[in-house]
């Protein structure tokens, strides 16, 4: 268990993420077909090192669209049949989709791994986390200049908040969308923060003295509590 998941108690490691030109050395490529991208996330949070290519991506339809891949013709109009079949159900209004943030460009490779293990520099840094340890890596955010006093926050699609914590510079918040919490595992009472890669280690450096500052504010507030309630 790493330093900073024993501190804030998480229940995975944090991972890192990147989309590169090129495959990274040390590390293999996935081997086997997945239902959606994000279970590779939880493949890295279980300790799996690895890169994957655009194809492995290709069974979410929503996934590949937020990562810029473009899904082959031979397969059908899967993201238009994906998405109509989401607005039928009331699960998503068409309103919503364009303002779903995209790369910009379609990566060659995807490689993940612990954020501790990585060979590779991370561009996002993605954290399961309950919401106490969430407001602890948000203030840090905040501290390090990687975040907005107003966060950025997503519900669906989960793999979205990646785009959008590259694409603005800033922590992103996100719920977990459905399919993301049935592919991951990722627990009800567990969300989604990510951080920009390049500001990940001063988040990691402002959270020790976040979690200091919080447990003496805790000692306040329980003796304020504790007098008012005499």
């Amino acid at each position: 268990m790493t330093d900073i998941q024993q501190k804030l108690g998480l229940s995975k490691p944090p991972i890192a993420i990147a989309f590169l030109d090129e495959a990274p050395d040390g590390i293999g490529k996935w081997d086997g077909a997945v239902p959606a991208g994000c279970t590779f996330w939880r493949a890295a949070m279980d300790g799996g090192a690895f890169y994957t290519e655009p194809s492995d991506h290709y069974n979410c339809a929503v996934g590949a669209y937020t990562h810029a891949i473009q899904i082959p013709a031979d397969r059908g109009a899967v993201l238009e049949d994906t998405i109509g079949f989401m607005v039928g159900k009331g699960y998503l209004q068409m309103a919503e989709v364009p303002g779903i943030p995209v790369l910009p460009k379609t990566p060659k490779v995807i490689a993940y791994a612990p954020v501790e293990q990585a060979r590779f520099t991370p561009d996002v840094v993605v954290i399961a986390a309950k919401p106490y340890a969430a407001m602890i890596l948000y203030e840090a955010a905040l501290r390090a200049g990687a975040g907005n006093a107003l966060a950025q926050t997503l519900g669906r699609p989960g793999c979205a908040v990646l785009p959008l914590a590259m694409g603005s510079g800033a922590s992103a918040l996100s719920f977990g969308c459905k399919g993301n919490r049935t592919f991951t595992g990722l627990p009800d009472e567990e969300m989604y923060i990510a951080i920009p890669g390049a500001k990940w280690a001063d988040v990691e450096r402002a959270a020790e003295s976040i979690l200091a500052a919080n447990s003496e504010m805790e000692s306040y507030y329980r003796q304020k509590l504790e007098t008012i309630q005499a």
